[in-house]
């Protein structure tokens, strides 16, 4: 056990039940896509960093375990979105909700985790926690809206990268932060302190999950992934940049129009190796992470900042 699931070993029993809870439905249909969705919950860091940034400013009560349900509740519901957006059969090495109940159903069931997070926080008068999350709600789906529309021309540059991945990754583990701390503090000066930790932890996250693409781990998802999607991710961007004019035209020509041949996707891979793409975005990757470890570190030495510090490791460090 880690150390951050040991401090929370009680409070994530008391989170787990909540949550089951909160996205219970009276309609069966409704009810039985959310036990499949609850059974299949991923490694539930956005609560823990929830609840551990609600411990660090103070003592957990019912405002800390509602937010952390409605991070939860609003995280899953962008993730059945995802799935049809992308058309992806998968979730977790799992069927996605979109691959068994296909585009209608899966759009209302992200409707429904919407509207049930929307309630379980104005049902209770958690308004700044509510605006908290919503507006990284509302970030998600401009840096969505701006990678699609980006995309399709292949000129990203690092600043709108950047940019992308605060919206889509980085504000929901901001919020995540700010919303466990006012939920025990009130305290503006901290929430925004929080914030600030969980935003620096979010891009590390998102730059090590487009690392993956170019490694050989077994992570759930293909190598090359990404490039076959005609994402620009951060080793690409770097590589497109410092790379002679003929190769940067050849990359995008095969990103455009050779993106399902293996061999030169491989081209390609090899070519962000050669450039210095993976470690230029390795080093941009920890830059991120010494950042949130040093707002950390303005907190007193405790096992909370212990278990948190465990957690920012874990997003640069991990394996899948």
């Amino acid at each position: 056990m880690t150390i951050s699931q040991s401090i929370l070993h009680e409070e994530l029993v008391i989170f787990e039940k909540k949550f089951k809870e909160a996205v219970k439905s009276q309609a069966p249909l409704l009810d039985r896509i959310m036990r499949f969705i609850v059974n299949r919950k991923g490694k539930q860091l956005r609560p823990m960093f929830v609840l551990l940034s609600a411990k660090l400013c103070g003592n957990i009560n019912e405002s800390t375990y509602r937010a952390a349900s409605l991070v939860e509740l609003l995280h899953t519901a962008t993730l059945v979105h995802d799935d049809v957006v992308d058309e992806s059969l998968e979730r977790r090495g799992f069927f996605s909700t979109y691959a068994l109940w296909k585009t209608k159903v899966s759009v209302l069931v992200g409707d429904y985790l919407f509207a049930k997070g929307l309630l379980l926080s104005l049902d209770h008068n958690d308004f700044r926690i509510l605006q908290l999350l919503s507006n990284a709600v509302r970030q998600i789906s401009e840096g969505e809206l701006t990678q699609m529309e980006k995309s399709r021309f292949l000129n990203l540059s690092e600043e709108i990268y950047f940019e992308i991945i605060r919206n889509k990754t980085a504000s929901l583990l901001a919020s995540s932060c700010a919303a466990g701390a006012f939920s025990t503090s009130s305290d503006e000066v901290l929430t925004e302190k929080l914030g600030q930790f969980g935003e620096k932890v979010g891009m590390a996250f998102q730059i090590k999950d487009d690392l993956f693409d170019y490694g050989t781990e077994e992570i759930g998802k293909p190598t090359g992934n990404d490039l076959k999607e005609k994402k620009l991710t951060l080793p690409l961007i770097y590589t497109l940049n410092t790379v002679d004019k003929s190769t940067r035209r050849e990359i995008i020509y095969i990103i455009k129009n050779q993106n399902r041949d293996k061999q030169k996707i491989k081209y390609v891979l090899d070519k962000v190796n050669e450039a210095g793409g993976i470690r230029y975005a390795e080093e941009k990757m920890n830059r991120y992470r010494d950042e949130a470890l040093a707002i950390l570190h303005e907190f007193d030495d405790n096992d909370v900042r212990k278990g948190l510090e465990e957690l920012v490791r874990f997003t640069t460090d991990r394996k899948y």
